[in-house]
């Protein structure tokens, strides 16, 4: 995914190279049938879930994942449209990668959807649409209030996931693209979460770990790659981040209950490929 400008990235060069992670093993993704029962989950959690602070209307926009279209992020969008946000679909139909126009598509709709509000617009994306949501804060910082990624493979090789031939066969473009790659492993210049699960099937954890640094953060839950967008604990998450003032933001706080369900971590995708 290729930004208009070429953006670089703030940081040290690339921790780890394509040796030093593999794709999930079979058994994870096997667990990926988990998706179901964290539908069912997140159903019964939702009167729980809406009684969560109420949000101040800035606008939402929400990125689909790979082979994926708004259909699967409309339980998201409808929790936080519930908790008083303006939330956002996509509209670009399928993600199937950058494709031709898609890319200037996305970046009008930010303008277009920051224009309307005449407020900073949160992006969140779902596995490859956090990618989306990554560049467009790059691109657009001065219209960019925060970033949430669940399950997204930005750190490491993208080969390092179950669906790399999958995004090669759709979008027409290879992978293994060392200058792009750079470009996506740089944090973006706004606060910047990244919720992630040791479990996902899909994608190698550690290719979700954002550098370390004052203004990104990394909360693992325990989740499926494809049922992380209606995971009740990353709900949870996503509404507590866009909670934040940008101003004066705070990481995660896992103290008190919160430390049975969550974890942050603040070491570098090296560190965690190690541990």
């Amino acid at each position: 995914m290729r930004s208009r400008r070429q953006t670089k990235p703030a940081g040290p060069p690339p921790l780890f190279h394509e040796a030093d992670l593999r794709a999930p093993h079979a058994l994870l993704m096997l667990l990926e049938g988990r998706a179901p029962w964290e539908y069912a989950a997140m159903l019964a959690a939702m009167p729980w879930l809406r009684r969560l602070p109420r949000g101040d209307g800035h606008p939402v926009i929400v990125y689909p994942g790979l082979g994926a279209t708004d259909i699967t992020t409309a339980p998201l969008r409808g929790f936080l449209q519930d908790l008083g946000y303006s939330a956002y679909p996509w509209k670009q139909g399928f993600n199937f990668g950058p494709r031709r126009g898609v890319l200037d598509a996305v970046r009008e709709h930010v303008q277009r959807i920051a224009a309307r509000h005449d407020d900073k617009v949160s992006l969140i994306g779902w596995s490859l649409g956090g990618l989306y949501a990554r560049e467009m804060a790059k691109e657009f910082p001065q219209l960019a209030r925060c970033v949430i990624t669940l399950g997204s493979p930005f750190a490491g090789h993208p080969r390092a996931t179950n669906a790399w031939r999958f995004y090669e066969w759709v979008s027409g473009q290879d992978v293994h693209d060392p200058e792009l790659i750079e470009q996506i492993r740089g944090n973006p210049p706004v606060p910047t979460t990244s919720i992630y699960s040791r479990t996902d099937g899909v994608v190698a954890w550690q290719c979700s770990l954002n550098e370390e640094s004052p203004r990104a953060e990394n909360i693992e839950v325990h989740a499926s790659h494809i049922g992380m967008g209606m995971n009740p604990l990353a709900l949870y998450a996503v509404a507590d981040r866009l909670q934040q003032d940008p101003k004066r933001w705070k990481r995660f706080d896992v103290q008190g209950a919160r430390r049975w369900f969550f974890k942050t971590t603040g070491m570098s995708p090296f560190e965690a490929a190690n541990s």
